[in-house]
């Protein structure tokens, strides 16, 4: 994802000054090399395992040749999905004359950022601090100490051989000012990471001032917050939606709402395929950039459900289940683990040699007469906006020309009314002609599959699956997220120790967790109880909730902070602050912690869950939208959360039908019990004393409602439930 750069910050003095000059013409290599990436298991260092470049992992072995031959460190950060990681690969990883270069002045380090986000979270710090923007690929330049002391993003190529030329004839120059440069700034960036907010214990009014703000960037026009490129977001729809059924502001869910549905509109969700691209570059949703990640599959589909819940709509139903049947055919591995994403570009069908950004997606208009016949692909042509000579108009590099990204650009009733059929008729056909466009987009070359498997983001799906069980009572769906928890289980748990493990890929576990990691599979694992009340779920997040604040939290500011501090080769020791494509892991712990806090009655996670949004109280005060995830923590945090509790026997048909009242609705600050009279009672009963003694009444599924564990009245009857919940 290439970033604009922009003038240095924090007062950080570079010693080195660029001369961009020259020209060059980049050689294609041709694969007659091969280099240390071969030997590892990430897909992202195998995509660059046969440039010229003598890459190494990140690894001792690179730290000390670096430090005994007294050379410059090139960092190169991406992941695999990334357009952008691509382009600077053909034009400068894989050119003779920049590998040359590079070789014989540095060593040339390749780390993946998925992989590896703690690496990428000091150095993008670096350049973000230094050049006040960042993306990937990032490039920088470090110390044998691994110190940083130049950076930027990406490079063409005769700008970036010149820079490499300039690098390293200033560090044979200078070597010592550089090092003692690269001390002075990451001494400023620790005090900077390090440094103590004033902990503020908001009040409710910081969730009405979090709105007002949000609302000051919704886009009336097309839907979203902000201007293009234009995100998804979704931590901001999932605040929005609690705060309407906080305060009834239907401003706030007529924005979600309308948002959600120009989105599932629009180019950026794969109409042919399912599931959503990663962002739009434009404002109207229309021309995406085409990498599908798996943690926004994840978040897209629980905000659809949520639609869903509120409105009883089919449209936010059937699109939750469009994502989720993509996630589950595409990118589900054999033995239930979720794969990470899929890439951008493809290759062309008709020279697969040359790859293009969207070539899987895009359509000529030719190619859907041909598939389709004239009379259904003028149906399908009018609804979907495809026109002769193409209708992505923002295309900066020119990739798209004469293509078409399909976009809902005219109602069923428009399109029935233009050709004169019925609305049935008319979704029939667009039906028919999906499956058919489905079949012959399936000849064309895939877009490469990155099949490692994040602990984090598969909690994140987890979550979804679990969730679309809840609503929308599909049991495959539970089937889905249980497979996904016993993979993480077995593959990335360690029994002995306690610990996750961040990645699996083809036998191999590998990297310490993070706070991340935990944070999501936690809330995973909790919204998977709540679902199937295996109580196992539940223990298993008590014990996770229990091994992250011993290794991540922090015992003098409160929070957590992203990694263990035990690797003496990552500078800083960061904690996330900002819910963007991923929510933070504090704001997630927040609300996991208030979660268990409710439903084990343990006062230390709740005293911990207020210490967490404590410690953000200044960020919150000032930018409460750059934290809404946060805000749903804290509105979680402050409501008094409903307390159901069913007795009654696991898939029985009268305790089904009382966890459908409850499922139906949209209550966001609730948690859900079973009362089993087996060990999920018993494992509840030793934290909650009162559950030991709930029971079914008359041998009937009974469910009690209870606010601070006093309950109300308890009934068998599903309506008599639904009064109760909902009032």
């Amino acid at each position: 994802m290439k970033r604009n750069r922009s003038k240095a910050q924090l007062g950080i003095l570079l010693t080195i000054f660029v001369l961009f000059a020259g020209t060059a013409i980049s050689e294609e290599a041709h694969y007659a090399f091969t280099n240390r990436l071969a030997g590892e298991k990430n897909p992202y260092l195998l995509q660059h395992a046969h440039n010229p470049v003598n890459w190494f992992p990140w690894g001792e072995e690179a730290f000390t040749k670096a430090r005994k031959e007294n050379k410059p460190i090139f960092l190169s950060v991406g992941y695999s999905t990334c357009h952008w990681c691509h382009v600077m690969e053909h034009e400068s990883f894989e050119s003779l004359e920049t590998a040359r270069i590079l070789n014989d002045n540095f060593v040339c380090i390749k780390v993946d950022r998925e992989e590896r986000p703690d690496v990428d979270g000091v150095y993008m710090t670096f350049v973000q601090a230094t050049t006040g923007g960042g993306g990937w690929p990032m490039s920088v330049w470090l110390t044998p100490d691994l110190k940083p002391f130049f950076g930027g993003t990406y490079y063409p190529p005769e700008q970036f051989r010149a820079l490499l030329t300039r690098v390293a004839e200033s560090w044979k120059a200078d070597g010592d000012k550089i090092r003692a440069s690269g001390e002075g700034i990451t001494r400023q960036l620790q005090q900077f990471t390090t440094r103590t907010p004033m902990e503020t214990k908001p009040d409710t009014s910081l969730l009405d001032n979090g709105y007002a703000q949000i609302k000051t960037t919704y886009d009336p026009g097309y839907g979203g917050f902000g201007g293009a490129p234009k995100f998804p977001r979704p931590v901001t729809l999932n605040f929005m939606l609690r705060y309407y059924a906080r305060t009834g502001t239907k401003d706030a869910l007529e924005m979600s709402l309308f948002t959600l549905r120009k989105m599932a509109d629009g180019g950026m969700h794969d109409q042919i395929g399912g599931g959503f691209h990663r962002y739009s570059t434009d404002a109207h949703w229309h021309v995406p950039h085409f990498e599908k990640m798996l943690y926004d599959q994840a978040q897209l589909a629980c905000a659809y459900l949520d639609a869903y819940q509120i409105t009883h709509d089919k449209f936010y139903a059937d699109t939750a289940r469009d994502i989720l049947d993509y996630v589950r055919r595409d990118m589900t591995g054999a033995d239930g683990q979720f794969f990470s994403a899929e890439d951008a570009d493809s290759p062309l069908q008709a020279n697969p040699t040359i790859h293009a950004e969207g070539a899987f997606y895009v359509w000529e208009k030719t190619e859907i007469t041909g598939a389709l016949g004239t009379n259904a692909a003028d149906i399908f042509n009018f609804y979907f906006g495809v026109e002769n000579s193409g209708n992505a108009e923002s295309d900066p590099r020119g990739e798209l020309q004469g293509k078409n990204v399909l976009i809902v650009l005219h109602t069923i009733e428009e399109t029935a009314k233009k050709f004169g059929k019925s609305p049935g008729e008319i979704k029939t056909t667009l039906a028919d002609a999906r499956q058919k466009l489905f079949a012959v987009r399936a000849k064309r070359p895939r877009p490469s599959l990155d099949d490692k498997t994040i602990t984090a983001w598969n909690g994140l799906m987890i979550s979804a699956f679990a969730r679309a069980y809840q609503v929308l009572d599909d049991p495959q769906h539970l089937t889905t997220a249980t497979n996904a928890a016993q993979f993480i289980r077995t593959k990335l748990y360690d029994d002995k120790s306690g610990r996750l493990i961040h990645r699996y890929r083809a036998g191999e576990s590998k990297v310490d967790g993070f706070a991340s990691d935990y944070a999501f599979l936690i809330q995973g694992l909790l919204d998977l109880y709540e679902t199937s009340f295996d109580i196992t779920n539940l223990e298993l997040a008590f014990d996770l909730q229990q091994k992250q604040n011993e290794l991540f939290w922090d015992k003098e500011r409160g929070g957590y902070f992203n990694t263990a501090g035990q690797d003496a080769n990552i500078l800083l020791r960061m904690k996330e602050d900002y819910d963007g494509a991923e929510p933070s892991p504090n704001s997630v712990s927040a609300l996991n912690l208030s979660r268990l806090g409710e439903m084990l009655d343990d006062k230390s996670f709740r005293q911990m869950a207020g210490k967490t949004i404590a410690t953000f109280g200044e960020q919150l005060q000032r930018a409460p939208s750059a934290m809404p995830q946060m805000l749903v923590a804290f509105g979680f945090n402050q409501a008094m959360p409903k307390q159901i509790i069913i007795a009654g026997k696991p898939n029985a048909d009268d305790t089904r039908a009382l966890l459908r009242v409850v499922r139906e609705n949209f209550i966001p600050n609730k948690i859900v019990l079973l009362a089993d009279d087996s060990a999920g009672q018993t494992f509840l009963g030793r934290h909650l004393d009162f559950i030991q003694g709930v029971k079914m009444s008359e041998g009937k599924a009974t469910a009690f409602v209870c606010q601070n564990y006093a309950c109300q009245k308890p009934t068998s009857d599903p309506a008599a439930l639904s009064k109760l919940i909902t009032h």
